[in-house]
């Protein structure tokens, strides 16, 4: 897609990366950079001589994908070419991992590839995310983890962020918001067998023991993304409507849970994942409240309870 004879790459990109529309040349020595030879072209390089990316944001290959991707290398050649700046005997990798490795096992000797020059680390680290988030596909918890670094390491306001890669405020903080999910959800979540969908809707759910509790009911029932909505405006009222527990100490007005009784209460919701209160009387009575949220769920209560 063209504007006015001019590519277009995404808001926010094209002022990063240049991409100039050239014959493809032979790769220029490496170290000529500043002896009249252009800092931003495109050429046919070894591959060979291509460094991994210290920074890439891919932590999963599907081999099935890439298995597809080099069947189509072999048949059709590499139609979008990879990005790369000079290092010392050859090149680094800023975007394009999937289709090198595909590359490597179709045998090619060269590929194409867009050379540029990038003045620092933290601008390599920026280049190297921003390329993938704008070309590769990435699962939601790599795209989070992404728009993280950004921020921290790279030091990009969000408003920046919104910008670069041309995304709303508020779909970023969604995004940043999955990492606050027990890592069992996220890798779920890395995996495809839950969907973006209900794990923003995990979100809403402040207490992990809960949160695993409706994520198993995710896994082993299938309920959808509305059902899961449901459960977390159910858990929300229910904490909203309940008072806190808590066990007087002397006349100090102090108040606090014993640890003997807290240990309880976390091996109680380890065992019977979801959340378990208990409540301790100045005479040595109380009770407990095992929570449930839905009729499936308490069937499923009653059931370990009772050691069926």
């Amino acid at each position: 897609m063209t504007t006015k004879g001019k590519p277009v790459l995404g808001r926010g990109l094209a002022s990063l990366i240049p991409r100039p529309v050239v014959s493809m040349p032979p790769a220029q020595p490496v170290g000529r950079q500043d002896d009249g030879v252009t800092n931003e072209i495109i050429a046919n390089i070894e591959i060979d001589k291509i460094q991994s990316n210290p920074y890439q944001p891919r932590a999963d290959f599907d081999p099935v994908a890439l298995d597809e991707l080099r069947q189509s290398i072999v048949e059709k050649g590499i139609i979008q070419p990879i990005t790369v700046r000079r290092a010392d005997d050859g090149y680094q990798l800023i975007s394009g991992e999937r289709r090198v490795r595909a590359a490597r096992e179709a045998g090619l000797v060269r590929l194409p590839a867009y050379i540029i020059r990038v003045k620092s680390n933290e601008e390599m680290l920026e280049l190297a995310l921003i390329e993938n988030l704008q070309r590769e596909h990435l699962n939601p918890i790599e795209i989070a983890i992404s728009y993280r670094r950004l921020i921290e390491e790279v030091q990009l306001t969000h408003d920046q962020l919104s910008q670069r890669i041309g995304k709303d405020r508020t779909t970023i903080t969604n995004y940043l918001r999955l990492l606050k999910l027990p890592d069992v959800i996220q890798s779920a979540v890395r995996k495809g067998d839950v969907s973006p969908g209900h794990a923003r809707a995990l979100i809403n759910v402040e207490d992990p023991a809960v949160q695993l509790a409706i994520f198993n009911r995710i896994i082993d029932k299938q309920i959808s993304v509305r059902e899961v909505e449901r459960l977390a405006r159910d858990y929300q009222r229910k904490k909203t409507r309940r008072a806190p527990a808590s066990l007087p100490l002397g006349d100090s007005g102090v108040t606090a849970i014993s640890s003997s009784v807290a240990s309880v209460e976390d091996k109680l919701r380890q065992r019977l994942g979801t959340k378990v209160s208990i409540k301790t009387m100045q005479d040595g009575k109380g009770e407990i409240v095992v929570e449930y949220y839905s009729p499936d769920d308490l069937e499923r209560l009653i059931e370990l309870i009772a050691g069926e």
